[in-house]
């Protein structure tokens, strides 16, 4: 069923028009003698075809065609203006302010059949390219969503395989990619981001993929020398997932690379300092070191979460983005939330 428009001043113009839209067949014509009432109708509803005269009180049907061509999503609904035989120029306004093709005073039956039903026809076959847009978009979206999850499984499962050398757990990576979450909602970074570190944060060491088992096992302090072995896992991670078409990768090289440096230019690998370590690093930076603290270990006790946050507390500045420190502590409650949804015994999925 069309919607059809007409808007005209006189009552019997409109009684004649919306006779001879009924003829045409499955058309439901809306009538309006005031064009200010008519455009506001548009404002809420959608026509297939608009019928207006040209001479009206109020604003004349230039006018109207030009209120209502701005009308968001309004641009390509067909437009047909009643003009009188001597008003070329009136015509030429109207093609030129939006008007798609015109009849003449008196109108003519046949005619008024012949050029509605073309517009209804442009009109049909524009809503069926809409709305094939629209299909074609859902099934992209999907697949785009399919490859995502795929993707993100992927991503979790070679975290995990780094995380099975290393006396962490999986709830771990779970833990600190949710706390890298609530430091960027505390920054304002956006949802995209947001979701973007959360997505890339589980990467963090995977690179100790490549670290020897008798450095990266060893129960005791490791010697300078085995320290700057176990310090290549950034670079090696930042090998392994750079270049990707992966937006999602590209996040997780640079997270692997500089979540070891430090804010006051004392970390690793570069030593960087302040803004020169990447932002998803400083965020990453805060949530590792503060779920290690507070995580048992074979070697060493959990941290009580006071003890921990006098830690992040006292190495703002100096380890720490103080702005990222601030962000985390401001999400208390939603840090408490994820230590009791992440627990050790239990690995779910992001």
């Amino acid at each position: 069923m069309h919607t059809v428009l007409i808007i005209d001043d006189s009552d019997i113009n409109l009684t004649l028009i919306k006779a001879l839209v009924l003829k045409l067949g499955e058309c439901s014509p809306v009538l309006f003698d005031r064009p200010l009432k008519a455009l506001e109708w548009c404002r809420e509803n959608e026509p297939d075809l608009v019928i207006v005269d040209y001479m009206m009180p109020e604003m004349d049907g230039l006018r109207f065609i030009g209120a209502f061509r701005a009308l968001h999503g309004r641009d390509e609904i067909p437009v047909l203006m009643i003009t009188a035989n001597d008003q070329k120029d009136i015509r030429y306004d109207a093609l030129l302010g939006g008007a798609n093709d015109f009849l003449t005073k008196p109108i003519d039956r046949v005619e008024f059949s012949a050029r509605a039903r073309n517009m209804l026809s442009l009109r049909t076959g524009q809503k069926f390219l809409a709305d094939r847009a629209k299909h074609l978009e859902k099934l992209v979206d999907e697949r785009t969503s399919d490859i995502r999850e795929r993707e993100k499984e992927l991503i979790f499962r070679m975290s995990r395989a780094a995380e099975f050398r290393d006396p962490e757990t999986g709830a771990h990576i779970q833990r600190m990619a949710h706390y890298s979450q609530i430091i960027a909602r505390g920054l304002d970074l956006g949802a995209a981001m947001e979701k973007l570190i959360l997505e890339a944060a589980p990467m963090h060491d995977v690179g100790k993929i490549g670290i020897p088992d008798y450095i990266l096992l060893k129960p005791g302090r490791l010697t300078p020398e085995e320290f700057d072995v176990m310090k290549g896992h950034a670079r090696i991670g930042y090998e392994l997932l750079k270049d990707s078409g992966s937006e999602i990768l590209r996040a997780g090289a640079e997270v692997a690379l500089s979540h070891h440096e430090k804010y006051d230019g004392s970390g690793y690998p570069y030593g960087l300092k302040g803004s020169q370590i990447p932002q998803f690093g400083r965020i990453v930076a805060v949530a590792d070191v503060f779920d290690a603290l507070t995580s048992e270990r074979p070697y060493k006790r959990a941290w009580s979460l006071d003890d921990a946050c006098r830690f992040l507390e006292e190495g703002r500045g100096k380890h720490f983005d103080p702005m990222c420190v601030e962000a985390f502590l401001a999400g208390w409650e939603d840090v408490l939330e994820v230590r009791q949804r992440f627990r050790d015994e239990e690995i779910p999925q992001i």
